[in-house]
């Protein structure tokens, strides 16, 4: 199940011509690509833009209304190929998934997509997961339409631009042939706001309809002498078509005076931040009226060399604002500059950072260097000449510790590396390559287990280099999303190929977990749309996979322990598949925690399990928390002044998983955890024997009391 459930937005994406829509901006996308007369739609979960393919999951009622094909796609590669149908049918189509990633994963199709051109419009929404809210490596997707020629579309961070961006976006493709990126960042994917609607329009043509009428066209085809005359058309005709539209249509906005000696050229989603800084320079106001004029590129690739020429005339410098490295747009507007020999002064990486996110401050502290340089009568007379200089950002570093991420309360993965960690006091160290997703968590304190990623379904593949011999199995960990997205062929195909010797823990919580819990192959759900169940140890063995060891409870660490021996100590050889099986937790609460709430509501009987330190009896040495890591474990200090160290306690947020008992006893740890089930809504049997167990205990209590010694002082 995903995370989360957009049953009830989804019928707002039913609003007619003229109404009003509110809500997320994941949500004014997929409006926006039915009042567009989309004909298919696919894509590939991930941050930032995972909740646009729950939505479109969740509107596939209304997509199949419409005669909208919609996919969830294995990967990003298999939704770019999805696209193939725009190249010869005039249907328009559109997926998504994360960038760059996503991109990257996706290219040898996208290449292949850009490289024969499209007669539909082809729009590929990119999740740009840029900056300090992002999962991955720090790059950009814009390098990639770039190099294989995608037009990229980069609109301002407010639904009504958004929504006509994807209706440019999909008309800007189809006027040059091309297929078009449109950018989405974390801040677009969530920003909520309204926009007026339109009706939603049934394509033209759907893809069932354009199955009676196969189309084919030899010249599209992407193998010489054909892609030589690809590449001339993209510089020849799809270049200027696409230049014309961006001209024609006012993609690229102009806000401000139009003579002033400075101004300010900005993608589109930097727009907002760009506004902010001149905001608290006194230089515009709250409804974007600025008096520093700004070219605001809501297209990024293609640049429009007369569109920048002219804003750049009668002024004395402009400052770029380009988030991210290398600077792309920036080095095209200095040879734009260069070539006509202008004496503009051009500012971008020199004044801002070449690498990280804009942030408010990080942008208040570039614009205000600029104008100081340029234009510094622009400035308040505080900023000018302040009379004391501003204070120092604290660095806190020192004081407050860093908090890197980790596993849920309960996560179902933790036991598997604490019996990883159980296996290494006892083999010692072994070399461990990690993939994509929670399980890259296990790399971090306190398990520090793995130490590398190569990219999602690669675990295995990256220990390729090790899998040549030695003392020791190399160890490699995949998850189960990673697994069905790339992992079966590139890494448990390799490993078989090459008779591997090496082991591979494949860890199944039973969706694509990281990226929001959407249902995957595997997946135990009954999907009325989409084929679950399908065991990944089927799968390994089908593939030529013979050790293979299923273990469906990752929370028995006794055993999770002994099949990882198993597999490095057997004399067997070949590659060796251990796939560890349980629930996510945070779905599986998801899941239970109303059913829960119902059944105690109703006044049925409820079990519920809590765990408990024994005060008493814990030592303090805290091995428990050294194995176990969750975060449900703290300490307590107790008022005996006999005892100094803490003792371990469990908070509230306990869910009753067992972990840290079943790890304290798999260690031969002290035996201080207890289990106490809470009974909600106990039968009368049940209420007469807890009052009987009360008055029992009470009068021990009382007994042993009244036999103590006591000692009275006497003058």
């Amino acid at each position: 199940m995903a995370e989360r459930s957009f049953k009830a937005e989804v019928e707002h994406l039913r609003l007619g011509a003229g109404e009003t829509f509110t809500g997320e901006g994941i949500l004014a996308i997929t409006k926006a690509l039915l009042e567009n007369g989309v004909g298919y739609v696919g894509g590939y979960q991930g941050a930032p833009i995972s909740h646009l393919m729950d939505v479109l999951a969740d509107a596939e009622e209304l997509l199949t209304e419409l005669g909208v094909r919609f996919e969830a796609n294995a990967s990003e590669a298999a939704a770019a190929a999805m696209l193939a149908a725009s190249v010869h049918y005039p249907i328009r189509g559109a997926v998504t998934f994360k960038g760059s990633v996503g991109v990257n994963v996706a290219s040898d199709a996208l290449a292949n997509l850009a490289s024969s051109g499209v007669t539909g419009g082809a729009l590929v929404i990119v999740g740009e997961d840029y900056g300090e809210g992002s999962s991955i490596m720090q790059e950009r997707s814009h390098a990639f339409a770039m190099k294989s020629q995608f037009w990229l579309l980069d609109p301002r961070p407010n639904l009504p631009s958004i929504v006509k961006a994807v209706k440019q976006g999909f008309e800007l493709s189809e006027a040059s042939n091309t297929p078009v990126m449109l950018m989405v960042r974390i801040r677009s994917c969530h920003v909520t706001g309204s926009f007026e609607t339109r009706d939603n329009q049934r394509p033209p043509l759907t893809v069932r309809e354009a199955l009676s009428e196969p189309r084919r066209d030899f010249n599209r085809v992407v193998l010489p002498p054909m892609s030589f005359a690809h590449e001339q058309d993209k510089v020849n005709n799809r270049w200027p078509a696409a230049e014309k539209f961006i001209i024609e249509n006012g993609i690229n906005e102009r806000f401000g005076p139009k003579d002033a000696r400075v101004g300010i050229v900005c993608q589109g989603g930097m727009y907002n931040g760009v506004i902010r800084a001149l905001q608290r320079l006194g230089l515009a106001d709250i409804l974007g009226q600025t008096d520093v004029p700004l070219y605001v590129l809501n297209a990024t690739y293609p640049l429009v060399e007369s569109e920048f020429m002219e804003f750049c005339q009668g002024k004395d410098a402009v400052l770029v604002i380009e988030e991210g490295q290398p600077e792309f747009i920036e080095q095209a507007l200095s040879t734009m500059l260069y070539r006509a020999g202008s004496n503009v002064r051009l500012h971008g990486k020199d004044m801002l950072p070449m690498a990280g996110e804009y942030t408010g401050q990080v942008m208040l502290d570039g614009v205000t260097a600029f104008l100081r340089a340029h234009a510094p009568d622009m400035l308040p007379g505080q900023v000018r000449a302040p009379n004391k200089p501003a204070p120092a950002t604290p660095d806190l570093s020192s004081t407050v510790p860093i908090r890197p991420p980790g596993f849920c309360t309960g996560c179902p993965e933790r036991p598997i590396f604490a019996a990883m960690k159980l296996v290494e006091k006892e083999l010692g160290r072994h070399q461990i390559s990690a993939d994509i997703g929670c399980h890259l968590f296990a790399a971090l304190p306190p398990f520090e287990i793995g130490g590398q990623t190569m990219g999602y379904g690669l675990g295995p593949a990256s220990n390729a280099a090790f899998d040549g011999g030695g003392e020791k199995r190399a160890i490699s960990i995949i998850g189960d999303g990673g697994f069905w997205h790339n992992g079966l062929s590139t890494s448990i195909g390799n490993m078989v190929f090459n008779k591997s010797d090496s082991l591979a823990i494949v860890v199944d919580n039973y969706y694509s977990a990281a990226t929001g819990g959407q249902d995957i192959p595997s997946s135990r759900a009954d999907n009325p749309t989409k084929a679950t169940n399908n065991p990944i140890t089927d799968a390994v063995k089908g593939i030529g996979v013979k050790w293979v060891r299923q273990v469906d409870r990752t929370y028995d660490v006794a055993r999770m322990r002994q099949v990882i021996r198993d597999a490095l100590t057997t004399e067997e050889t070949g590659p060796k598949v251990i796939v560890a099986s349980s629930e996510c937790m945070l779905n599986r609460q998801r899941r239970e925690k109303p059913q829960r709430a119902k059944a105690i509501k109703d006044g049925r009987r409820i079990e519920a399990p809590r765990f408990g330190v024994d005060e008493d009896v814990c030592t303090g040495d805290h091995a428990c928390i050294r194995l176990s890591g969750c975060p449900s474990l703290s300490l307590k200090r107790l008022d005996d002044p006999l005892r100094d160290d803490p003792v371990v306690a469990i908070d509230h947020t306990c869910v009753g998983c067992g972990n840290c008992g079943e790890v304290a006893e798999a260690a031969v740890l002290c035996p201080s955890f207890y289990r106490a089930d809470v009974v909600h809504n106990p039968t009368g049997t049940e209420r007469w024997f807890a009052r009987l167990r009360t008055r029992l205990i009470d009068w021990l209590q009382t007994r042993r009391a009244n036999r103590r010694l006591t000692f009275v002082e006497t003058a």
